[in-house]
């Protein structure tokens, strides 16, 4: 696959995966703008988000409510971010959502600077990605 969204959405390159079902795959920013900082990517390959099927949208919608009660639960942020960049804003070439915890006094511009990028060390990324996947666990079996 030349898509570099879709070798993540479907693991082909390595990604920490936190949640997926049959149509997303939900992994950790390798960049993140603040710990819990998560993509919400679907399988197939897909571009713009005018160009979703209504599973696709569905399960990204569903994912995003999930994705932010458990980062709700864990890192209690003052707010949570949902975004998804398209056209030539897209980096990746390949639909993706950003679900990301946001905190006061944060400028929301400041999640589009292109200054110093800092890459969370993978003993980081891992303990996010347990945490979040057990915050996530809990969440669906109170659901149940």
């Amino acid at each position: 696959m030349a898509c570099l969204g879709c070798n993540l959405a479907n693991k082909i390159l390595p990604v920490y995966v936190v949640y997926e079902d049959d149509f997303v795959c939900c992994f950790l920013d390798h960049e993140p703008y603040n710990e819990g900082h998560v993509l919400i990517l679907p399988k197939k390959h897909i571009c713009d988000h005018e160009e979703l099927d209504g599973e696709s949208a569905n399960s990204i919608m569903k994912a995003s409510i999930l994705l932010s009660k458990a980062i709700k639960k864990l890192f209690h942020p003052d707010g949570i971010m949902i975004c998804q960049n398209g056209g030539i804003f897209n980096e990746l070439t390949h639909y993706h959502m950003h679900v990301v915890p946001r905190y006061k006094d944060q400028s929301f511009a400041d999640f589009y600077l292109d200054d110093e990028i800092i890459i969370e060390n993978e003993t980081k990324l891992e303990e996010t990605t347990r945490k979040l996947i057990e915050a996530i666990s809990e969440i669906r079996r109170d659901r149940l």
